[in-house]
């Protein structure tokens, strides 16, 4: 039975709240390293504003979700499931996975896509403490010269570079603030 608190900590103003969420998503896959804001949601811990916003606009009754054991508490899958109705699936079937860094190990537990669907894998929503652009410089699409973006690690993202057109794409939370890093981006030392 859902409680209470699953109810509240939707967008407090569902379709604007929900559109703004959106673009903020895309123009951060769009543009690898740009870091942007989300509003509105007020999930339960341990999710973050932006992960809550997320999860809010991209997942629904057809998108199973992963929750690392880092964030698998009773109060968050209330949350989803009242909120998205999205269900739940261990990582080899997920279309999206929750949790931080360490719990959403190992990555080649994850879809990755085939050479007929390369759309068919999972896309990461990464928390992490901080969201800083500095770091790990980036390039590819979607980015003019040379982007940073503070990252968990450099080995992990270089290897998933390597599969495109197949590999897994991430968003990275940190209270209200996300930025994604789609496959297609190249992650290299910083200078």
């Amino acid at each position: 039975m859902i409680g209470r608190p699953a109810i509240s900590g939707g967008f407090q103003d569902p379709a604007r709240d929900a559109a703004r969420g959106f673009r903020a998503a895309m123009r951060a896959m769009a543009r690898p390293g740009t870091i942007e804001q989300t509003l509105g949601a007020v999930p339960p811990a341990p999710l973050s504003a932006a992960s809550g916003a997320l999860i809010l606009i991209l997942c629904d009754g057809d998108t199973p979700v992963y929750l690392a054991p880092s964030h698998n508490t009773e109060p968050v899958r209330d949350w989803i499931t009242f909120h998205t109705g999205a269900p739940f699936c261990a990582a080899p079937e997920a279309h999206f996975a929750v949790g931080c860094w360490d719990a959403l190990q190992p990555l080649n537990t994850y879809p990755i896509g085939t050479p007929e669907y390369p759309d068919r894998s999972a896309t990461l929503i990464v928390a992490v403490e901080a969201l800083e652009p500095q770091g790990a410089q980036l390039s590819g699409p979607g980015i003019e010269t040379v982007a940073e973006l503070s990252l968990p690690d450099l080995a992990p993202f270089q290897s998933n570079r390597a599969l495109f057109p197949l590999g897994l794409d991430f968003y990275f939370t940190s209270g209200d603030r996300l930025a994604a890093l789609p496959r297609s981006t190249t992650v290299k030392e910083p200078a």
